[in-house]
């Protein structure tokens, strides 16, 4: 059976694919599909992750039945994890007892010297920050590591939930579960800290950028010494703060702010709020991090609000699911090794580096053939294509976590013991030559990457399976699921973000003026279609085409690449029938359909269009037009004039 042959149950032959692939191949499926109680959104993806759990639980009650003597060092951490998440009776037993000792501190903190003291340790532990920060290569010396200093601080999803009318009701529930939390947890006064959190939170999210435009790198590329960060945010005590959280003033010597103007707000913001204020920020912030590991009460009050409120989903996952994510979480390489050797045949990687040098194969010869670019850009584009590095299944080397503390019976104990083990791993990497052989994803994620400071592209072993792929799938359909998906990867560094940035993984820039403003004219173009879309399930809302650009780029790229690849590995021509194929397999990969709430969500803060809009991309393609013979007044079709065509 192909993987078509498996999918065509859920094939709509009333709707054409001339007007709407996305509704043809998958419209009865949309129709008849419940999504599970416990899920906001359901498909290929979640599908595949969730055989991946049960294959990782396997793995973990598999160790859990072992002698103790029987296990290595890293097989007992995997099962002392486990164990001491499942361990609810212990963990009604405690109550607040784990928490108790970083309430008390925020209660005590008395300026904001301690604040920056208290959040530094808090940080360090697991807790959330007044603003994001991540260590990943120097956009200006890609060899090196760097601290990169972003806006955060919002307990809501984006900032235009604090002010925009659609979310009044969004805000509502969020005091309700802010009360709710200062109750269960014993604060004196719930209502008027719930109050005053919110109000705090507020004002902090008038300081934060729009999401569209979070993504212009140029903007967000700001080195500043340890000195002028203090000068941007000089009511921030940065010594203290990067002290408690296990760092020096070397740490700090320099970085990346992402909004300066945002650490600014946050100065004034600091100094204007009253202390009083800052300890029931921070009593909201312990007790909020630590719900998912504190009583059901406190379980059920973080998953009402996140979970249904905010994305629909009925019913809490199963404890054992959500246990299966926090060892994950905590020592996942280890179990990823485990994971591959069961579940990753030595065939589907030799397949794999297969299809990605096809691919490649394929992207040259398309960039060849541009003709809206000058030879000039065009060998810099080259250069930067045989400098990708590509990653698959796994990683050469997987992580040491000897250093690493766990105890069966402790779990916020893990909780700050793994945040810790991790927050020490990325800070010894500040002005450290770049390992390019790190992982950013487990070989058990369904999912892939880009990363433009290394160049290099990552497709770990769980994507590696239907709809996706299979070793024993036709051609065509592997070309229209993974080859896509490589394609999409590839076309990362070339979208308008990746462009920005030459082989070494540097922003630094390749292109003529000319090309430039072509490559420019053509994204505008993108953005535009995209703006139009509407969601058929949220009639009355818009696709931000701004914010979702680059994965549509991605998209547009990665199908046009996948059918070219396609092509020349058929030895230079392929049939119609078979061309049809990789486009149906294509528009059955996006199968997903979400709950309301989340896909509100997602058009407001997820830089991905909704699935229906990513299979209808191949209304820019000639080449679906070309198979599937469409005619002006079918829904897919556009004039040919009206197509997008970058790569």
């Amino acid at each position: 059976m192909t993987i078509l042959d498996a999918a065509r149950d859920g094939m709509n032959p009333d709707i054409r694919p001339q007007d709407d692939l996305f509704g043809h191949v998958n419209g009865r499926w949309l129709d008849e599909t419940e999504i599970p109680a416990d899920k906001s959104s359901w498909g290929a993806f979640i599908a595949l992750a969730d055989a991946a759990e049960q294959q990782v639980r396997d793995i973990i009650t598999e160790l859990a039945d072992r002698p103790a003597e029987d296990l290595d060092e890293d097989e007992r951490k995997i099962g002392d994890l486990y164990a001491s998440f499942m361990d609810t009776e212990t963990i009604a037993a405690k109550g607040l007892e784990p928490i108790r000792g970083l309430l008390d501190r925020a209660h005590s903190v008395a300026d904001l010297t301690q604040l920056a003291a208290f959040l530094g340790v808090f940080e360090r532990t697991g807790g959330p920050g007044l603003f994001g920060s991540y260590i990943t290569p120097d956009r200006a010396d890609a060899s090196r590591n760097i601290v990169y200093l972003a806006q955060g601080g919002l307990g809501l999803p984006d900032e235009s939930y604090y002010r925009e009318d659609k979310f009044a009701e969004i805000r509502e529930k969020y005091l309700a579960y802010l009360t709710t939390l200062l109750t269960l947890s014993d604060h004196d006064d719930p209502a008027g800290a719930a109050a005053r959190v919110l109000a705090y939170e507020s004002r902090l999210a008038e300081g934060h950028w729009e999401a569209a435009e979070t993504r212009d790198v140029q903007k967000t590329t700001n080195h500043k010494s340890l000195e002028e960060l203090r000068e941007l945010c000089p009511a921030f005590d940065w010594t203290t703060y990067v002290t408690g959280l296990g760092g020096t003033e070397e740490t700090l010597r320099r970085s990346i702010v992402m909004q300066p103007d945002f650490f600014s707000h946050l100065s004034t913001v600091l100094e204007e709020t009253p202390i009083e204020t800052w300890r029931d920020i921070l009593h909201v912030r312990v007790v909020r991090s630590s719900a998912p590991y504190l009583p059901d009460a406190f379980v059920e009050a973080n998953f009402d609000f996140y979970g249904r409120t905010l994305n629909g989903t009925p019913e809490l996952r199963a404890r054992w699911k959500r246990g299966v994510d926090f060892v994950e979480g905590a020592i996942g390489e280890s179990v990823g090794k485990v994971y591959v050797a069961r579940h990753f045949p030595p065939t589907s990687k030799q397949m794999m580096d297969d299809l990605v040098a096809n691919l490649v194969t394929a992207y040259r010869r398309s960039i060849e053939a541009l003709d809206w670019m000058g030879e000039d850009t065009k060998q810099k584009a080259y250069d930067k294509l045989d400098r990708f590095y590509p990653k698959i299944g796994y990683p050469t080397e997987f992580r040491d976590y000897s250093a690493l503390t766990i105890s069966a019976d402790d779990l916020m104990g893990n909780v700050a013991s793994a945040s810790a083990f991790e927050t020490d791993r990325q800070l010894e990497k500040v002005g450290q030559p770049v390992d390019r052989d790190e992982w950013l994803m487990l070989p058990q994620t369904v999912n892939a990457y880009y990363h433009p400071g290394t160049n290099e592209i990552c497709f770990p072993a769980a994507i590696l399976q239907p709809p996706f792929f299979s070793p024993d799938a036709d051609d065509a359909e592997n070309y229209g699921g993974i080859g896509a998906v490589i394609g999409h990867e590839i076309g990362h560094g070339f979208d308008d973000q990746g462009a920005q940035y030459d082989g070494d993984g540097n922003l630094h820039d390749w292109w003529t003026a000319d090309d430039k403003a072509a490559f420019e004219a053509k994204s505008e173009a993108l953005i535009a279609q995209y703006d139009a879309f509407e969601p058929r399930n949220l009639p009355g809302e818009h696709v931000n085409g701004s914010l979702t650009v680059g994965e549509n780029i991605g998209d547009l790229g990665g199908l046009t690449i996948a059918h070219k690849a396609y092509v020349i590995s058929q030895g230079g021509a392929a049939s119609v029938e078979d061309r049809r194929t990789l486009f149906l397999n294509w528009s059955h990969v996006w199968r997903t359909k979400r709950r309301k709430e989340q896909e509100l969500q997602y058009l407001t803060i997820d830089p991905h269009s909704p699935a229906e809009f990513r299979a209808n991309i191949v209304r820019n393609l000639d080449e679906f037009h070309e198979v599937f013979e469409t005619q002006p007044g079918d829904g897919l079709w556009l004039e040919p004039e009206g197509r997008v065509r970058i790569w």
